[in-house]
This record gives C-alpha cells, sequence and structure tokens, in this order.
C-alpha cells in the first residue's frame, strides 16, 4: 500500500509546474523526491529519487501513469490537475 501511495505522490509531481527542466526537488509529508521530467513524443517520463531510498520512473499518457516504484509495477489514473488561486488580502 505504501508504494501506491508513493507512486501517486510521484506522478502528482508532474504537475508541479508546466516548465520541463533538467533536476527538480519536492518535498511532501516529509518525503523529499529528486527527479527530471522527459517529454517523449505525447508522454512524460519521471525518473528519479526519494529520501526514503526508493527510485521511481513514471510514463504519464492519455491519463494513466505506468510505471515502477523500486520493483513493484504501478498503473492507475493520472490524478486531476487542480488551478492554482491567489487570493488577494487588503
Amino acid at each position: 500500500m505504501s508504494r501506491i501511495v508513493f507512486a501517486a505522490a510521484a506522478a502528482s509531481l508532474a504537475f508541479a509546474g508546466p516548465a520541463l527542466a533538467d533536476e527538480r526537488q519536492l518535498t511532501r509529508d516529509g518525503v523529499t523526491y529528486n527527479y527530471t521530467i522527459a517529454k517523449q513524443g505525447d508522454a512524460r517520463i519521471l525518473a528519479g529519487t526519494a529520501s526514503l531510498g526508493g527510485r521511481f520512473r513514471l510514463v504519464v499518457k492519455d491519463g494513466w501513469v505506468r510505471g515502477h516504484v523500486g520493483s513493484t509495477p504501478v498503473s492507475f489514473a493520472e490524478p486531476k490537475r487542480t488551478a492554482q488561486v491567489t487570493v488577494a488580502s487588503r
């Protein structure tokens, strides 16, 4: 179960920013992810490591995420994007 949660968190990294960069880092729920996003055709490939010691490689294409977290294969629907809202205060 924890590998699926890890994979879902890693997949959500694809939506952390619209631009592709060489190396990215994100900390979520106390876990730091170091990863890259590569575009291959109409697919995005996320590959990296987590501070928990796990490696992952996920392919996001056609609304699905497929790949491996450690040696465990994973496959699930792509997380829905959420819009960022900026609220002005007086």
